[in-house]
């Protein structure tokens, strides 16, 4: 089986250590030398209007590819759908801004993240149904971030229920810190592409303690060379279930992610082709 692994970041703002010295380029531009892959992080706060879709789309060369965050509307991270007027509303909005991305085959996937309070039960089943009809014919990947989903008996019951829907697996690396986080299930659930994302372990700040510090520790951590040897193992089973494997990297709390996801290129020994240019040093 012929299969390609892309490895990037969430967001491409936050990564200081790729944009020193770096001319009238944007960021995005810059980055695009770096790395094949994106997560779009703004799609979940906003819909993006299309101009900005194609905006990025101009600053990326043509082997570039985006993993789009689902509106949080979409998830039921925030309570009602403003500021839509209705679901359906709603939808057609975020369907109709990937779509350059979509005639462009820059599309890797949209991502449905959950919220952690999501738990297994009917009504989320239905909800999660309802999503996925939504966005038919699109490339959609599903992570849980509720335990439930993955105990017990639960976990080949949720993995079948996304293998019949067709969901694309988001598997993640990330503390075990109660009901709130997901163990590391290495399934693929969709033939053609997997979805990995590294969140840290950062264990003692993963849940919210309510003191308004959460989101600068979160995902405070540095993968060291042992779990990225793991996480080669890991890869390697996977690409037997699995055509192509997209690679996330989310722990920039303290602006690690871009070292782990360039060593973690390395270790797999790739070499991409088809990168932006990159800015020369003059010396």
């Amino acid at each position: 089986m012929r299969w390609m692994i892309y490895i990037g970041l969430a967001g491409w703002g936050d990564h200081d250590d790729l944009y020193i010295g770096m001319n009238r380029q944007s960021k995005l531009e810059v980055y695009a030398g770096h790395f094949p892959i994106v997560e779009i992080d703004a799609s979940f706060y906003a819909v993006q209007p299309l101009r900005n879709m194609i905006k990025w789309l101009k600053e990326t060369p043509n082997t570039f590819r985006f993993v789009v965050k689902a509106f949080q509307g979409m998830t039921g991270h925030q309570r009602g759908i403003d500021p839509f007027s209705t679901k359906e509303e709603m939808f057609e909005a975020f369907r109709e801004s990937v779509t350059p991305l979509l005639h462009a085959n820059k599309l890797a996937m949209i991502l449905c993240q959950f919220p952690p309070w999501f738990d297994c039960k009917k009504e989320h089943v239905q909800w999660v149904r309802y999503v996925k009809e939504q966005l038919t014919d699109l490339p959609v990947a599903l992570e849980f971030r509720h335990r439930s989903w993955f105990d017990g008996n639960m976990k080949e019951k949720t993995l079948q229920f996304m293998r019949n829907e067709q969901w694309i697996h988001s598997i993640c690396d990330e503390p075990q810190a109660g009901m709130r986080s997901i163990p590391i299930v290495l399934e693929a659930t969709h033939p053609e592409k997997t979805l990995i994302r590294f969140h840290g372990r950062n264990i003692h700040g993963w849940n919210d303690p309510g003191d308004g510090t959460w989101r600068d520790v979160r995902y405070l951590y540095k993968y060291n060379e042992d779990e990225l040897c793991q996480w080669k193992e890991n890869i390697e089973t996977l690409a037997k279930q699995t055509k192509d494997i997209f690679i996330i990297f989310n722990n920039n709390s303290g602006g690690d992610a871009a070292t782990n996801a360039k060593q973690l290129i390395q270790m797999l020994g790739i070499e991409y082709q088809g990168l932006a240019p990159r800015q020369l040093d003059l010396f």
